[in-house]
């Protein structure tokens, strides 16, 4: 389910340094510019960070995976080639200034897919008029996700050992909230796990009759056993099995 899960938003923890530009937009690129960070203080930079929480659109970085022409962008910008990337729209729901001792300003961004950080550390640097890099960045949250809850290396071996380690697996539908939920009778639930899809007017979607074209719902069996994601079809007005989940409850 991971590739559900990373549609989620997420929240980074990152240093961004005032006062030098660099062509990769982080601290291992080549300095493009150099300005004066001691000329920022923490009132421009609050009102530059509002300016960019507020943004719709960013223009990814040249040194990227975004692919040109079929190639990574990254590879035509190292081969010292023109790239030019389209902006993209992106979801940032908020920047927060955890610290400023310049040259330093450390940031909590909660954000979309695809937004990247180096690319809101280069626009500060513009803002201010100084340049900036990002220096460090971290993921601290994917969603429900939080690094705060996860297991140290350590835990996982005393837990393989003592054959503890199911106690620290969560549910397979963790996380998977942002879909809405429909219940399958027995019937239905066969009908998705042999790849069959399900009418739009039937019982289990009367509260999905506004779904659009690839919208997800979560399917569950009548026991609460999670069955599947169903991706709803607009052209055929029909739910159909997304990703069906292994049950050995079902008889042919």
């Amino acid at each position: 389910v991971s590739e559900y899960l990373m549609e989620l938003p997420k929240t980074y923890r990152g240093s961004v340094r005032l006062g030098v530009a660099t062509d990769t937009f982080d601290a291992t690129g080549a300095t493009t510019f150099e300005g004066d960070a001691g000329a920022v203080d923490e009132t421009r930079l609050k009102a530059a960070l509002e300016t960019l929480e507020r943004r719709e659109e960013q223009t990814p970085p040249s040194y990227s995976a975004i692919k040109v022409g079929g190639t990574p962008a990254y590879r035509l910008a190292r081969a010292g080639r023109p790239v030019s990337l389209r902006p993209r729209k992106v979801n940032i729901e908020r920047i927060d200034l955890l610290s400023f001792e310049p040259p330093l300003v450390e940031l909590e961004i909660r954000c979309g897919k695809g937004t990247y950080i180096r690319t809101l550390a280069d626009d500060l640097g513009r803002l201010l008029g100084c340049g900036a890099h990002l220096a460090a960045l971290r993921r601290t949250a994917v969603g429900l996700f939080h690094v705060d809850d996860a297991f140290s290396i350590s835990r996982l071996e005393i837990a393989f050992k003592d054959e503890s380690w199911q106690e620290l697996l969560l549910p397979l539908d963790y996380g998977l909230g942002h879909f809405p939920a429909v219940y399958l009778e027995m019937e239905a639930e066969k009908d998705i796990r042999h790849g069959c899809a399900l009418e739009m007017e039937s019982p289990p979607f009367q509260r999905l009759q506004d779904a659009q074209d690839g919208q997800r719902c979560r399917a569950y069996a009548e026991d609460g056993s999670i069955v599947g994601i169903l991706r709803y079809d607009g052209e055929s007005h029909r739910w159909k099995p997304q990703k069906v989940f292994i049950s050995g409850h079902l008889t042919a």
